[in-house]
Order: C-alpha cells, then structure tokens, then sequence
C-alpha cells in the first residue's frame, strides 16, 4: 500500500477516476476514491455545476454544504458533455482513466453517447460504474429515482416510524448511500479482476437493488412466514428488548442481544423475579410477550433520569446508550480520539469535514483537500489534454 508519512495512507494511489457523476451517490463513491488517494476529476456543466452546489441553506462561501459534504479530494474541470468538443476532450480523458463514474438517467442521450459497450472497444482497460434509480432491466429500468423514491420503492420507508404511524424515510439517504457503496465494493473488485485479466468491466448498481441488499433479516423473515412486516419504532423484529426507552427527562436505547444479558439487565433493575418469568425467559419468549415486556420495562425506566440508567446499565454490561444530537456527537472525546472529524483549507476558510471511517495499518487516509470550487481547476486539466489524440 502506498503511504506517505505527510499525506497518510493511499490504496488507491496512481488510479484515475473521471467522474461524471452528480448529486449523492456517484459523488460520494468517487469522493471515497479520493479519499482512498485516487485521482478524480470532476466533470461539471459550465452552468451551474453539480445541482448540490444550490441545494442550500447553509452555504459556506458560494456553495451549499450539501454539496461540500460529498466531494473533497477532487479537481472540478467545467465540459459540456453535449458539445462535440466536450465529448472530444472527455475522451481524451477516458484514454488515460482507470475509472469512469456516472449516473445518466437511462436513455438520455449522454447515456448513448457514453454508451459502455462502445467505450469498452474504443478503452478495453477502462472501468465503468453506471449507478441508476432501478437498474438496467425490467419494468422500473427507465425511470427517474431520488433517494426518497428509493426509498419508498425499495421498502425502507414502510419498515420505518412508529407502528401504526405515517411512514417515515431514514434520517441519512439511505439509498443514495447504499448504492454509492455498492458501487464502491463494485469497482474495487474490478479493479483486483483488471489485476489478473488487463481487461476492464461494466460496473452497475441501483439505488432500489441496494436497498433490497440491505434488508438482510426483514427479507429472511418474510420468506420464513410470508407476513408483511410493519414499522416497530425503535424496536427490533427479531431481538427483545432492543429499543429506545424513555426515562423521566428522555430517552435512551437498551440492547440486549442474548439470554445472559437479559438476566443482567434484571439484576440492573433489581428485579430478579424478570429473569425466571415464564414470559421472559427466552429470547422468543420476549418476542412472543413483546407488549408485556415493553409494558413492564417502561414502568421501571420512568423511575430515573437517562443518565441514572445509563451509569446503572453499564456497570452491569448491558449495552447502552443515551440519543445523542450532532452537536453532542462532534464534540465528544471519542469522535476526537479516533479522529473522524478533521479541517481542510477552503477558499471560504476551514472547512471540517467527516473524515473516511477505515483505518489501515492504524492510520485514516487524511483530508487531501477541499470540495473544488466550481470548475476551478479547468485551465489545469484541460492543458494536460490538449495534444492527446483520441482512438480511432
């Protein structure tokens, strides 16, 4: 692995990425290449650039922070990808990548004209990851998705909220994430197989496929009963008690993940009789009685503060936790201790950033540099390609 002791560690140092993405998912993957020490270049139009740049307030200088979060480590060159000379220039530059990343809506027309199955003849090396709404086939393969539509489409929203309530979207964007990692898992693995074989690959994923993969237990249940799972809250579908608990002055989150720390919970609580309930004795027991034991628990909760029962419930291992707000988070001793928060130098000033969350060899890949300016960088790249020819 390459690492430099004045830049930290970079796995991916020597790979070219062009990104021609835009939004959340594609930035975020090629954001986590740079990251990685990759070189990407972003590829923006001369109007206006990635529509993030405006999805604000808050704005740092003229950008949204929207837009800052997801694309640090990158150079931003402006191409209109619909001119002849654009597509000239980004040529160009597919000769010399490693790496391509998009998400053209399927069947616009930068889809045909940067059609895969033509740039894998024209550049045999090159690796392409194309992230769409519903993927390349079947009925859903044309149309349009943002992450709330993933969402909805992909399941996430009815398994979210409390039980018998509107249904709700996570808090993060849960399917433009998924598929951005995804796609990163994708292309990594390209990367190891173009190793053996000097051939590239046609890389894809959707924001709906993603969310289908990370389903995990609710999809196992399903196809064990064939009942249609609801939305639990805070709770767990197939562990008890596993939740968010209110105390008299908020809430906290109990998760007790076996018998045995059932039985330390009760002996936190000082109500031994739980733990040989007939009701409670087992996991299934708990799940089958889940009413009664959320009854039982709420009753004992109430008699003390979030921190009362945090202190109590760590003394005797039962993993928990108060909810915790951003600002609560960012500056706790551990966010600083593993160094997750870090600052880069913007034009606006510094600019801090969530730093990427694997270490390698005990070391984070450090924050390379700021979220470009728009097309700040386009005199620089385009004078490297002006004297490359394209194939033929």
């Amino acid at each position: 692995m390459t690492a430099n002791p004045a830049t930290g560690p970079a796995p991916l140092a020597g790979v070219k990425v062009l990104d021609l993405s835009k939004i959340l998912a594609g930035p975020y993957a090629t954001m986590s290449f740079a990251d990685l020490g990759a070189d990407v270049t972003k590829v923006e139009h001369p109007d206006g650039g990635d529509p993030t740049r405006v999805w604000g307030p808050p704005f740092v200088g003229d950008d949204a922070t929207y837009y800052l979060a997801v694309n640090r480590g990158k150079k931003s060159v402006t191409i209109d990808l619909k001119s002849e000379e654009g597509q000239r220039i980004v040529h160009r530059m597919l000769a010399d990548a490693d790496v391509v990343v998009e998400n053209f809506k399927p069947g616009s027309g930068l889809q045909k004209i940067f059609d895969y199955r033509a740039l894998s003849e024209q550049y045999p090396h090159l690796i392409v990851l194309h992230i769409s709404a519903f993927g390349d086939e079947g009925p859903l393969a044309d149309q349009p998705g943002y992450d709330m539509v993933a969402q909805a489409a992909g399941g996430l929203m009815s398994l979210t909220g409390e039980p018998n309530g509107a249904p709700m979207k996570a808090g993060y964007a849960m399917g433009d994430l998924g598929a951005a990692l995804f796609g990163v898992i994708g292309v990594l693995a390209a990367l190891v197989e173009r190793a053996r074989t000097g051939r590239g690959q046609y890389v894809t994923t959707s924001l709906f496929e993603c969310q289908l993969a990370m389903h995990v237990n609710w999809a196992t249940n399903y196809f064990a009963t064939r009942e249609r799972p609801h939305a639990l809250g805070s709770a767990h579908p197939n562990l008890a008690p596993y939740q968010a608990y209110p105390a008299s002055d908020g809430h906290f989150v109990v998760a007790v993940g076996n018998d045995g720390l059932w039985e330390k919970l009760c002996a936190a609580l000082e109500r031994p009789e739980l733990a040989t309930d007939v009701r409670f004795l087992r996991n299934r027991d708990r799940i089958e009685h889940r009413s009664e034991l959320d009854e039982v628990l709420t009753a004992a909760f109430a008699t003390g503060r979030v921190q009362h029962w945090c202190r109590v419930l760590e003394d005797h291992g039962v993993p928990v936790s108060p909810i915790r707000h951003l600002d609560e988070i960012y500056s706790d001793p551990h966010t600083a201790a593993i160094g997750m928060v870090g600052t880069v130098d913007h034009a606006s000033g510094p600019l801090e950033q969530i730093a990427f969350p694997v270490n390698f060899g005990g070391a984070r890949p450090p924050l390379r540099s700021a979220p470009p300016l728009h097309g700040e960088h386009t005199d620089e790249i385009l004078a490297g390609y002006q004297k490359v020819s394209v194939p033929s």
